[in-house]
């Protein structure tokens, strides 16, 4: 006996809308890759461009520009293939271009929406990363050099970390890693990649390093709130469906970053007795960071947890350690990205490894393997310890893979880079910026940022012109 489902029109299968898609997931979908696209463009672009010295405004910018449009042009030429395709070697995809119709409208590998939301989703991932990239290079990368590395580290680091953890036949994918939205694959891996670039190119001028002053606060807040606001994609959006799972994950980040800031602020305000923005900001980054790769697996109370971990561990690795450690006072990171991605990523994957919920991943990953995806806590309640510390050693073998590829490859990248271009802009053009550069200025006000002294100014104190007329006019 069949059955007949008595749908409304607009919902009856058709050649647009074939029975395997489901347009909630398929619009949730776009929605969360468009607002992980705005992290980037404007959220990272206005961010970079006034977190800066005035004079390297337009630069900082345009990095973010310029790395998102060349990512995409890429990502479907050879790297989404690269990352989530047909296996090459156990943690790289065989290069192919995607802009085929017969495979844009088939299912993608989850199965409820086409492969040209999924490639779509996935590039905004990729093109973030190589924004957090730009973040430890900022006020003295040649820019033709970032030209060059912005294809060449997608090719190269991205797809083979992207490929090995999140494709479902990438090795440590198989072995049950838990990255739920990009702990290792997005920020450990530019937190890594940008310091070890910026060790490469080198560091800024000497007066730039002693005085980088915001050129807009209240700008820097801007993009800061649309980087905030746009990781409810960025999390939600990795279930790959509207789902209850996607709905914790949106609330356990804003949960997470809000702790996150508020931690960091009190121990400035404890330590150095004011409450500073930047700080707060930071604070909100390492928040966003650290729950990411756990965002929907674990329960709400270890959200805060996390924050509160995320917004003091990376505050001591940046506020002391980072004074006290060699290799740390040698490599100028602009944006102290090793602080708040590499930091903060390797932090989530731990406490990943030690939160993750059984029940939870196993909405997530839809299989039902009690030897996969149990964090080390409830492996210890529930008498799998084995299981728990198998995970945990999971994490951590992650953790050192992304490590170890992104030193090498980006040191390679560099390298190879410094043979066509200097990697590092002139001392002339470090002294002008943005004028010397692009031929065009962000401001045409005062002063490098510095702050504009005012004087008491009175009518007389202007130059006056009496015409033939006898009337005072102003010069």
């Amino acid at each position: 006996m069949s059955t007949q489902w008595n749908l409304p029109s607009g919902l009856m299968p058709d050649d647009a809308s074939p029975e395997w898609l489901s347009k909630a997931d398929n619009a949730w979908q776009l929605t969360a890759a468009t607002l992980v696209g705005l992290q980037s463009v404007p959220g990272l672009v206005i961010l970079y461009g006034s977190i800066v010295k005035k004079k390297w405004a337009v630069n900082s910018a345009f990095m973010a520009l310029y790395a998102f449009a060349a990512v995409l042009v890429c990502w479907v030429g050879w790297g989404y293939k690269m990352s989530f395709g047909h296996s090459f070697l156990p943690f790289l995809g065989r290069p192919d271009v995607v802009m085929d119709q017969k495979f844009l409208l088939n299912p993608a590998f989850v199965g409820k929406f086409p492969n040209a939301t999924m490639i779509y989703f996935q590039f905004v991932f990729a093109a973030i990363t190589l924004i957090l990239v730009a973040g430890a290079l900022l006020g003295r990368m040649n820019f033709h050099a970032w030209m060059l590395f912005v294809p060449l580290w997608l090719t190269f680091s991205y797809t083979i970390t992207a490929y090995s953890i999140w494709c479902p036949t990438g090795w440590l994918a198989k072995k049950g890693i838990i990255d739920y939205s990009g702990g290792y694959v997005i920020h450990l891996s530019s937190g890594v990649a940008g310091f070890t670039a910026a060790y490469w190119v080198g560091p800024r001028a000497n007066k730039d390093r002693e005085r980088f002053p915001p050129n807009n606060i209240l700008l820097m807040l801007a993009g800061a709130g649309l980087l905030w606001m746009g990781w409810t994609g960025f999390n939600g959006g990795d279930p790959y469906s509207a789902s209850v799972d996607a709905s914790l994950a949106v609330l356990n980040t804003h949960v997470c970053t809000a702790t996150s800031l508020l931690t960091w602020l009190l121990l400035d305000i404890i330590f150095f007795g004011k409450p500073s923005v930047i700080g707060a900001v930071q604070g909100m980054i390492t928040g966003l960071v650290c729950i990411t790769p756990a965002a929907g697996v674990v329960q709400g109370w270890a959200a805060i947890l996390m924050g509160l971990l995320s917004g003091s561990i990376p505050w001591y690795s940046m506020m002391v350690l980072h004074k006290k450690l060699w290799i740390l006072k040698q490599v100028d990171d602009t944006m102290a990205v090793f602080h708040t991605h590499a930091v903060a990523g390797s932090l989530g994957g731990i406490l990943t490894g030690f939160f993750a919920e059984p029940k939870l991943n196993r909405i997530f990953y839809l299989v039902d393997n009690w030897q996969h995806y149990i964090g080390l806590a409830y492996g210890l309640q529930t008498g799998r310890a084995a299981a728990g510390f198998k995970q945990m050693g999971i994490q951590l073998l992650g953790i050192l893979f992304v490590i170890v590829v992104n030193v090498v490859m980006t040191s390679l990248i560099c390298f190879v880079i410094k043979f066509v271009v200097p990697l590092r802009l002139s001392d002339d053009e470090l002294q002008i910026g943005d004028d010397a550069i692009h031929g065009e200025e962000a401001y045409a006000l005062w002063g490098d940022g510095e702050k504009y002294e005012s004087r008491h100014t009175t009518y007389e104190d202007f130059p006056q012109v009496v015409p033939k007329g006898g009337q005072v006019e102003m010069a």
